[in-house]
């Protein structure tokens, strides 16, 4: 069976290739997978126009194309041909206040690409529930993403005097400002993963709070950065998924995350929720985490038995089955 995966360019961000990186690896192994880069990184008319007439060359009547998200405009230039579409999250459209925009985003981002796609893959019920109530279709189907095997379980002794706490991600949803502000009078040090920006700068020196700074890093750096910590954060505002829950939980660290979904339906019983917008909320369970081993244990516990529900051979599992059903068509 061939998979042709369309993603969009790297320019725009890694995360979604770092995503299907891992699950393509293992897929390889058993399909004819071939992989496409779209050219553009702006979604100008004309960029939308380029990335569609270089998605149009690449149709292959006997594959199945796998747009793998926030290109979904360039489902029109398949029309004809199998195709799945994974939509991760739909901020495209939550977060856009434009009117024109909005309705820009609505036709050609979601409700076009719907009707296009033969199945569409949502990484979450979140998701899923988000688009059922925007428009009905019966083409959606729940597919997590898998979690990448080079996190692996690795023994550490908790730091309780000045835990090392690792937060990934500097963007607004990451909610870094309330981390800050709710480590103030907390010995910990703050490892940051990500570009700061000046606001941040400043409120780390404000609230007089130990840090470091990484940007750019390889796989193989993340790795070592939940091995070296002591607590992950990842206290967000709003996600699709939220990656480094799992992989904080398969590294065998104690994760402490929003209480919204889809990181609810991800975490499972494995994580210490917190209310994201509320600084007392996050403290507390930073004291709590630190204070308390046997409460910590066990968390950690639950966590590593919650990752194996992603596991790359599980996922893989999955879009076997999907692909298999579809050719089938």
């Amino acid at each position: 069976m061939k998979i042709n995966y369309f993603f969009r360019n790297p320019k725009v961000g890694h995360s979604i290739h770092r995503v299907f990186r891992t699950l393509i690896k293992e897929l390889d192994t058993t399909l004819d997978i071939t992989i496409y880069e779209v050219s553009c990184v702006g979604s100008m008319p004309i960029d939308v126009l380029k990335n569609n007439i270089f998605t149009y060359k690449k149709k292959n009547k006997h594959a199945i194309h796998h747009i793998t998200g926030h290109i979904h405009d360039v489902l029109i230039a398949l029309i004809g041909v199998k195709t799945v579409l994974t939509i991760h999250d739909l901020v495209f459209l939550d977060n856009v206040k434009n009117p024109f925009k909005r309705c820009y985003k609505w036709l050609f981002w979601l409700y076009l690409p719907l009707k296009i796609a033969d199945k569409v893959v949502c990484i979450s019920d979140q998701t899923k529930n988000n688009i059922l109530s925007k428009i009905k279709t019966d083409k959606l189907e729940v597919i997590h993403n898998a979690v990448d095997p080079i996190f692996k379980f690795s023994k550490k002794s908790f730091n309780q005097e000045r835990p090392v706490i690792l937060h990934i991600g500097t963007g607004w949803n990451k909610n870094l400002d309330k981390t800050i502000k709710a480590l103030e009078e907390i010995p910990c040090h703050l490892r940051i993963i990500g570009t700061l920006n000046e606001l941040q700068l400043q409120l780390l020196k404000m609230y007089n709070i130990d840090y470091s700074n990484r940007f750019n890093l390889t796989d193989e750096e993340i790795r070592l950065e939940y091995i070296n910590s002591d607590i992950i954060n990842f206290p967000s505002l709003y996600e699709g998924f939220g990656m480094p829950v799992i992989e904080g939980q398969q590294t065998g660290r104690i994760v402490i995350t929003s209480k919204i979904e889809p990181i609810i339906e991800v975490a499972g019983n494995g994580a210490v929720f917190v209310d994201p917008t509320s600084e007392k909320s996050i403290s507390r369970a930073y004291k709590k985490v630190i204070t308390d081993n046997v409460y910590r244990l066990d968390i950690i516990e639950k966590g590593l038995v919650n990752a194996k529900r992603f596991s790359v051979k599980n996922i893989a599992k999955q879009y076997v089955e999907l692909y298999q059903n579809l050719a089938k068509t």
